[in-house]
């Protein structure tokens, strides 16, 4: 996996515009996301996230999922 790296303005700017950039975008954060939010499941439990941080997540994670296959619209419409 890549190391998080920020999105810069000009990323959202050419996410905007180029859709396919858009959709990697997404899907390289929901990547990132998912695999956080297992490392915390299997994680000890001194180290890991309160109930209501990984329900925050999996809401997350699925309205990247949401935004990944509805496309565009959906998008400019958040």
């Amino acid at each position: 996996m890549t190391p998080c790296l920020p999105v810069s303005d000009a990323d959202l700017e050419r996410a905007r515009r180029d859709p396919g950039f858009r959709r990697r975008l997404l899907q390289q954060s929901l990547d990132m996301l998912l695999g956080k939010l297992q490392r915390q499941r299997q994680g000890p439990r001194t180290a890991a996230a309160t109930p209501a941080q990984m329900r925050e997540g999996v809401i997350l994670a699925v309205r990247l999922a949401e935004l990944i296959q509805t496309g565009t619209e959906a998008w400019r419409g958040s």
